[in-house]
């Protein structure tokens, strides 16, 4: 069923955007689906469409950002909808959601928070509840433990990565390469019993991994 905007919606996202595209990603909405219903809608004056009024095309009064700077859009503004996703970079987002509060550093269903030794990060994977990885509205977002991400949402690694690991075949031995015998190998050869000089001279100054009995 296609979702249904009122004209209480669009004002309420009018209010806190300041183009078209910006109040349709406030309503979690498809642009052209915002669009149609804005323009069912008049203004108080009756002669202009709800969309017209509200469409900035030269972005007039909308803060530039993700300049050379490097500065980000707030993440309040993020969470909103009000911001658009060129204005921020996805990849830092899980880590601003965490540092700023916005969501707990452990999976939200299973609790899992253990950190790795060596570098004390958590592997949690951001997940979009509704699929849509455009809507970063707080209660479409939710962190989920490796294996929760399997069990409820996308698992972690791709099909042919299973595929890879279940059907894994070791190399021919055949296919490994001789390793030189230095004066160490040959003496603790030697002292195995494993290593004669003789052997040496014949040409098997190399030993294979595929060795199975004494070389004499």
């Amino acid at each position: 069923m296609a979702k249904f905007l009122s004209r209480e919606d669009i004002l309420r996202a009018h209010a806190h955007t300041k183009s078209a595209a910006a109040a349709a990603r406030f309503l979690h909405a498809d642009y052209y689906l915002y669009r149609q219903f804005a323009k069912l809608y008049l203004t108080e004056d009756g002669k202009t469409s709800l969309f017209e009024a509200h469409k900035n095309q030269c972005g007039k009064g909308i803060k530039k950002l993700l300049s050379n700077k490097g500065e980000e859009a707030p993440l309040k503004d993020i969470i909103s909808g009000v911001a658009r996703i060129e204005s921020f970079s996805p990849e830092k987002i899980k880590q601003r959601l965490v540092f700023e509060g916005y969501l707990k550093e452990e999976c939200s269903r299973c609790g899992f928070h253990d950190s790795r030794v060596f570098d004390d990060k958590i592997p949690l994977i951001l997940t979009f509840i509704d699929k849509n990885k455009k809507n970063y509205s707080l209660n479409n977002l939710e962190f989920l433990c490796y294996n929760c991400s399997f069990l409820y949402s996308v698992s972690p690694i791709s099909e042919q990565q299973v595929k890879n690991m279940e059907n894994y075949v070791e190399k021919d031995p055949k296919s490994y390469p001789d390793f030189e015998v230095d004066e160490f190998m040959k003496e603790h050869l030697q002292s195995l019993n494993l290593w004669s000089e003789k052997a040496a001279n014949d040409g098997n100054q190399y030993i294979s991994r595929n060795f199975q009995g004494n070389i004499r």
